[in-house]
Protein backbone atom coordinates (compact mmCIF):
# COMPACT_ATOMS: atom_id res chain seq x y z
CA UNK A 1 0.00 0.00 0.00
CA UNK A 2 3.47 2.35 -0.43
CA UNK A 3 0.83 4.50 -3.04
CA UNK A 4 -2.22 4.71 -1.10
CA UNK A 5 -3.37 5.24 2.35
CA UNK A 6 -5.33 2.64 3.45
CA UNK A 7 -7.78 2.52 7.35
CA UNK A 8 -9.04 -0.26 8.28
CA UNK A 9 -12.16 0.44 10.34
CA UNK A 10 -15.01 -1.59 12.34
CA UNK A 11 -17.72 -2.14 10.68
CA UNK A 12 -21.04 0.12 11.51
CA UNK A 13 -24.51 -0.24 10.54
CA UNK A 14 -24.10 2.42 8.63
CA UNK A 15 -21.92 0.75 6.03
CA UNK A 16 -24.73 -1.75 5.58
CA UNK A 17 -25.94 -0.63 1.98
CA UNK A 18 -22.06 0.12 0.64
CA UNK A 19 -21.22 -3.25 1.88
CA UNK A 20 -24.14 -4.83 -0.38
CA UNK A 21 -23.35 -2.94 -3.42
CA UNK A 22 -19.70 -4.08 -3.26
CA UNK A 23 -20.86 -7.64 -2.69
CA UNK A 24 -23.36 -7.34 -5.28
CA UNK A 25 -20.10 -6.00 -7.89
CA UNK A 26 -17.98 -8.90 -6.84
CA UNK A 27 -20.18 -12.21 -6.09
CA UNK A 28 -23.32 -11.22 -8.32
CA UNK A 29 -26.15 -12.91 -7.97
CA UNK A 30 -25.16 -16.35 -7.55
CA UNK A 31 -23.68 -16.10 -4.19
CA UNK A 32 -27.04 -16.19 -2.26
CA UNK A 33 -26.64 -20.37 -3.05
CA UNK A 34 -23.53 -20.90 -2.00
CA UNK A 35 -22.99 -22.58 1.42
CA UNK A 36 -21.62 -19.80 3.54
CA UNK A 37 -25.02 -17.85 2.82
CA UNK A 38 -26.98 -20.27 4.02
CA UNK A 39 -25.28 -20.02 7.69
CA UNK A 40 -25.86 -15.58 7.11
CA UNK A 41 -29.55 -16.10 6.52
CA UNK A 42 -31.30 -16.35 10.16
CA UNK A 43 -27.95 -14.84 12.48
CA UNK A 44 -26.15 -11.87 11.67
CA UNK A 45 -22.74 -11.36 11.14
CA UNK A 46 -20.66 -9.65 14.36
CA UNK A 47 -19.64 -6.05 13.59
CA UNK A 48 -17.47 -6.13 16.35
CA UNK A 49 -15.42 -8.52 14.66
CA UNK A 50 -16.24 -6.99 11.37
CA UNK A 51 -13.96 -4.67 9.21
CA UNK A 52 -13.82 -2.34 6.43
CA UNK A 53 -10.95 -1.00 4.03
CA UNK A 54 -11.30 2.17 3.01
CA UNK A 55 -8.61 4.82 0.92
CA UNK A 56 -9.94 8.61 2.36
CA UNK A 57 -13.92 8.04 2.30
CA UNK A 58 -14.35 5.26 -0.40
CA UNK A 59 -14.91 1.79 0.48
CA UNK A 60 -12.57 -0.74 -1.42
CA UNK A 61 -12.89 -3.90 0.90
CA UNK A 62 -14.73 -5.40 3.50
CA UNK A 63 -14.93 -8.65 5.56
CA UNK A 64 -16.98 -10.33 8.23
CA UNK A 65 -17.34 -12.77 10.35
CA UNK A 66 -20.29 -14.83 11.82
CA UNK A 67 -20.93 -16.24 14.76
CA UNK A 68 -21.06 -20.25 14.21
CA UNK A 69 -21.01 -23.82 15.74
CA UNK A 70 -19.04 -26.85 14.86
CA UNK A 71 -20.73 -29.41 16.39
CA UNK A 72 -21.14 -28.29 19.63
CA UNK A 73 -17.58 -26.36 19.86
CA UNK A 74 -18.38 -22.39 19.24
CA UNK A 75 -15.66 -20.72 16.00
CA UNK A 76 -16.29 -17.98 13.77
CA UNK A 77 -17.16 -18.36 9.72
CA UNK A 78 -15.05 -15.75 8.48
CA UNK A 79 -16.22 -13.89 4.99
CA UNK A 80 -17.08 -12.63 2.31
CA UNK A 81 -14.14 -11.41 2.33
CA UNK A 82 -13.86 -8.89 -0.75
CA UNK A 83 -11.80 -6.04 -2.58
CA UNK A 84 -12.83 -3.90 -5.44
CA UNK A 85 -11.14 -4.81 -8.17
CA UNK A 86 -9.24 -1.72 -8.98
CA UNK A 87 -7.31 -2.06 -5.43
CA UNK A 88 -7.09 -6.09 -5.57
CA UNK A 89 -3.57 -7.24 -5.65
CA UNK A 90 -2.38 -3.89 -3.11
CA UNK A 91 -2.43 -5.75 0.34
CA UNK A 92 -5.91 -4.53 0.93
CA UNK A 93 -7.60 -8.35 1.69
CA UNK A 94 -4.53 -9.10 3.55
CA UNK A 95 -4.99 -5.73 5.72
CA UNK A 96 -8.15 -7.31 6.25
CA UNK A 97 -7.87 -10.36 6.83
CA UNK A 98 -4.98 -9.77 9.23
CA UNK A 99 -7.53 -7.46 11.45
CA UNK A 100 -9.73 -10.09 11.60
CA UNK A 101 -8.17 -12.92 12.92
CA UNK A 102 -5.68 -10.50 15.20
CA UNK A 103 -8.67 -8.89 16.80
CA UNK A 104 -10.75 -12.36 17.17
CA UNK A 105 -7.70 -13.93 19.15
CA UNK A 106 -7.84 -10.83 21.18
CA UNK A 107 -11.50 -11.30 22.20
CA UNK A 108 -11.08 -15.17 23.14
CA UNK A 109 -11.83 -17.13 20.06
CA UNK A 110 -10.40 -19.92 19.52
CA UNK A 111 -11.26 -20.66 15.60
CA UNK A 112 -12.43 -19.35 11.90
CA UNK A 113 -13.71 -21.04 9.81
CA UNK A 114 -13.82 -20.27 5.92
CA UNK A 115 -14.18 -21.29 2.49
CA UNK A 116 -11.43 -20.32 0.01
CA UNK A 117 -8.22 -21.04 -0.89
CA UNK A 118 -5.38 -22.63 0.83
CA UNK A 119 -2.87 -20.89 -1.47
CA UNK A 120 -3.86 -17.28 -0.06
CA UNK A 121 -5.57 -18.25 3.27
CA UNK A 122 -2.52 -20.44 3.94
CA UNK A 123 -0.25 -17.34 4.63
CA UNK A 124 -1.89 -16.59 7.32
CA UNK A 125 -2.40 -20.09 9.14
CA UNK A 126 -5.79 -21.60 8.09
CA UNK A 127 -5.32 -25.63 6.91
CA UNK A 128 -7.49 -27.44 5.16
CA UNK A 129 -9.86 -29.80 7.26
CA UNK A 130 -9.54 -33.54 6.88
CA UNK A 131 -12.46 -34.78 4.60
CA UNK A 132 -15.82 -35.91 6.37
CA UNK A 133 -14.57 -34.28 9.90
CA UNK A 134 -16.74 -31.05 9.13
CA UNK A 135 -19.92 -30.90 7.29
CA UNK A 136 -21.33 -27.69 5.73
CA UNK A 137 -25.13 -27.42 4.73
CA UNK A 138 -25.51 -26.82 1.00
CA UNK A 139 -23.15 -27.50 -1.88
CA UNK A 140 -19.66 -27.03 -0.51
CA UNK A 141 -16.20 -27.93 -2.18
CA UNK A 142 -14.58 -29.20 0.68
CA UNK A 143 -11.46 -28.73 -0.65
CA UNK A 144 -11.97 -25.12 0.33
CA UNK A 145 -13.10 -25.86 3.38
CA UNK A 146 -10.25 -24.54 5.97
CA UNK A 147 -9.83 -23.77 9.82
CA UNK A 148 -7.59 -21.70 11.81
CA UNK A 149 -6.55 -22.20 15.25
CA UNK A 150 -6.55 -19.35 16.89
CA UNK A 151 -5.31 -21.23 20.26
CA UNK A 152 -2.82 -24.08 19.76
CA UNK A 153 -4.84 -27.52 19.36
CA UNK A 154 -8.48 -25.62 19.22
CA UNK A 155 -9.63 -28.22 16.48
CA UNK A 156 -7.77 -31.12 18.07
CA UNK A 157 -11.10 -32.69 19.05
CA UNK A 158 -13.60 -30.69 16.95
CA UNK A 159 -16.00 -32.32 14.25
CA UNK A 160 -19.58 -32.07 12.98
CA UNK A 161 -22.00 -30.19 11.63
CA UNK A 162 -21.34 -26.39 11.01
CA UNK A 163 -24.83 -24.46 12.23
CA UNK A 164 -25.66 -20.76 12.79
CA UNK A 165 -25.04 -19.87 16.54
CA UNK A 166 -28.65 -19.51 17.68
CA UNK A 167 -27.59 -17.43 20.76
CA UNK A 168 -26.79 -14.62 17.77
CA UNK A 169 -30.28 -14.95 15.78
CA UNK A 170 -32.22 -12.01 15.01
Amino acid sequence: MSDLSLTILAETANDAQAIERLHERTFGPGRFVLSAYRLREHVDHRLDLSFTARIGTLLVGSVRQLPILIGDTPALLLGPLTVEPPFRGRGVGRALLDRAVRDAKARGHRLVLLVGDEAYYGRVGFKMIPKGRVKMPGPVDYARLLVAELVDGAFADVAGAVRPDWSFAR
